[in-house]
């Protein structure tokens, strides 16, 4: 009978599932996600060699919430598995606070504990803990280790760690945290597996995604993170603000009457691409529209990035490395050269027929910074940390 761990990643609008057999290469046996939740829900699975295994649009009758679609999702699991052992379930769980910084696993108190920093993350954490109650009511005695966005960065010096505040809020936890911490995890060590000479440099990872931030690496450590305290600092997302003159929301609590739940609504959900572009929070929606407001959603989207890939070569006293990685990173060949135009005074130089290939390395020979595009794996990232936690580590 074959081990397996299993992989949670529940997001604010999708839900991915993976299976690895617990051996020491990680042998993923099915990859599921579920998108569109609360929209045009749909379900897929593949296995290793992109066979499909299931798939499943619902149109107007889907599952309309997280609870509901993890029904489905193990629903489906139970039939996959079969006799196959689960050994463990890695969980992705966005914000950690100050007390977590590794991987842990996940009992009564932890749990509790993590409850309490919804409001920090309040589009991902309720969705990162409905996964581990669903898992843990599906697989009672199978460990659910706990995974942290915010711990690839708690090594910051104190001066990209703190806010201009009374050092007392500091000290009781209002600080930067920075996300998306295991994909730059992910990123950090697959340089130094393929690339050491580029990891032990200066290197900024762009995570662009629904989703999006940017951290400065340098020796395969975070030393700094475009987003802070909460996840919606930083650049401008799918419907999440980024960075925002905190006077702005003083003006609108006291000019516009707006609460604290309604200014929750606005900046997480309501903003970003979608909020300026009027159209979507989708950047293929965006790329193919032909209106000014998307035109200019994308403009916005690429000079927030252009201007914190300069601060963050700032604070690393220079610039060695530039990856592109997640959705956007990833699969748009145009963002990418957008960011990229121009940036001959940092240092890097695009090879236009590398970047619509598709290829890992992208920069020309010329350029004095090496540009990557690299796929992200989180899943990985937290399978190795759970079976690591287990006392079982892989290669």
């Amino acid at each position: 009978m074959s081990r397996v761990v299993l992989v949670v990643n529940a997001g604010s609008s999708s839900i991915k599932l993976e299976v690895f057999e617990a051996a020491d290469d990680l042998v993923s046996l099915a990859n599921l996600v579920f998108e569109g939740i609360g929209s045009r829900p749909a379900m897929r699975a593949t296995d290793e060699a992109g066979t499909v295994l299931v798939e499943r649009v619902w149109n107007g009758d889907g599952p309309a919430n997280h609870r509901a679609a993890l029904a489905e999702v193990t629903a489906w699991l139970g039939g996959f598995l079969g006799a196959r052992e689960v050994v463990a379930v890695g969980h992705r769980v966005v914000h950690g606070g100050p007390a977590y910084a590794a991987p842990i696993l996940v009992d009564a108190a932890v749990r509790a504990a993590l409850g309490q920093l919804v409001p920090l993350a309040p589009l991902h954490q309720p969705h990162n803990l409905a996964g581990i109650d669903a898992m843990a009511a599906l697989y009672p005695d199978v460990p659910q280790v706990a995974c942290f966005d915010t711990a690839f960065h708690r090594g910051h010096p104190f001066v990209a760690d703190a806010f201009a505040l009374p050092r007392t809020l500091y000290d009781e936890g209002v600080r930067r945290y920075g996300f998306h911490g295991l994909s730059y995890e992910y990123i950090a060590r697959r340089l130094a597996a393929t690339a050491p000479d580029l990891a032990a440099g200066r290197v900024v990872v762009a995570h662009l995604g629904n989703g999006a931030s940017m951290c400065a690496i340098r020796a395969g450590r975070s030393l700094d993170s475009t987003m802070g305290f909460t996840a919606v600092d930083g650049l401008p997302m799918g419907t999440r603000t980024g960075q925002l003159d905190p006077g702005v929301l003083l003006y609108l609590m006291s000019d516009r009457g707006m609460d604290a739940a309604s200014l929750t609504r606005l900046i997480y959900n309501e903003s970003g691409l979608k909020g300026l572009s009027g159209l979507s929070n989708d950047m293929r929606d965006l790329e193919a529209a032909a209106t000014e407001a998307a035109r200019q959603a994308i403009d916005y989207f690429v000079y927030r990035i252009r201007k914190e890939l300069g601060a963050l070569a700032a604070a690393l006293g220079g610039l060695d490395g530039l990856v592109f990685t997640a959705g956007i990173g990833e699969n748009s060949a145009s963002i990418r050269a957008a960011v990229c135009e121009g940036m001959d005074w940092l240092g890097i130089a695009l090879d236009p027929a590398r970047n619509a290939a598709r290829e890992t390395v992208i920069s020309s020979p010329a350029s004095r910074v090496t540009v990557l595009r690299i796929p992200t794996d989180e899943e990985r990232m937290i399978a190795t940390h759970a079976l690591a936690l287990l006392g079982t580590p892989v290669g």
